[in-house]
């Protein structure tokens, strides 16, 4: 129970990644905030999981692609719990297209969203952790930030910008026992990646050098090490765990 007594933020958590990310961590004793943006019965089911688990559970709706959202978050969470010591920045959504045909509104919701979000999430976060002196901050970031496939300009610009947020703000916030670093997932079993799996799976198997797709809770063990007290030494740091789709 190396989470006993804290309390973790998780965006994008009603189902997939983020799902099994807040119940990784209740099952190691934190209560959770599990914010969505319109799964409500997905949050619910997941709730009632991290219930099951004797941890207390806050659902908090908002799209974090509204810049006012995040700060309501944050405030939601310490209004409920009075503190925060982990931040898992989720969620994430793709609109995958050749540039040439993305719209502005497709390359302004990936970025707001997964890139903009989680920079202002982090922003209303640090100073509830650097009152506490302590915190453990993980994004969730891709594959595609360093091995994008076609048609994803916008989702690799936009991880990409993640992983260099990560690094940076790792370097403002070390002094004050705050954490912060990134996983990126490959192709993971999930509702978002079925479209990619489904029209290209034949060029994916070829990359990946472990020839199988990663379930949720794989990501889910990655982000709980470095969210945990257990990690004291890894901070500005991307951890791939792709099936090492990104060496091919």
């Amino acid at each position: 129970m190396e989470f006993e007594g804290q309390v973790a933020l998780v965006t994008g958590g009603s189902r997939g990644i983020g799902r099994a990310i807040a119940l990784k961590l209740a099952e190691g004793g934190a209560d959770i905030a599990l914010n969505y943006r319109s799964a409500t019965r997905e949050a619910e089911a997941a709730a009632e999981q991290i219930a099951a688990l004797g941890r207390r559970v806050e659902l908090l709706q908002g799209d974090v692609s509204d810049p006012d959202v995040p700060r309501q978050l944050v405030a939601g969470v310490r209004a409920a719990f009075g503190r925060i010591d982990v931040l898992v920045n989720n969620a994430g959504i793709t609109r995958d297209e050749l540039l040439v045909n993305q719209s502005l509104k497709d390359i302004e919701q990936v970025l707001a969203t997964n890139l903009v979000a989680p920079m202002l999430t982090v922003q209303a976060v640090a100073p509830l952790m650097m009152r506490q002196r302590y915190g453990r901050i993980v994004n969730i970031s891709s594959s595609a930030a360093s091995k994008p496939g076609r048609g994803q300009s916008n989702y690799a610009a936009a991880k990409g910008g993640l992983e260099a947020f990560t690094k940076a703000i790792a370097v403002e916030l070390a002094s004050r026992g705050i954490l912060v670093n990134a996983v990126a997932p490959g192709v993971i079993n999930t509702e978002m990646t079925d479209a990619i799996r489904s029209h290209g799976e034949d060029e994916i198997m070829r990359r990946l050098l472990v020839k199988s797709y990663a379930e949720p809770e794989t990501i889910a063990d990655a982000v709980a090490y470095l969210a945990s007290p257990r990690n004291t030494y890894a901070t500005g740091e991307v951890l791939h765990i792709d099936g090492g789709l990104k060496m091919a």
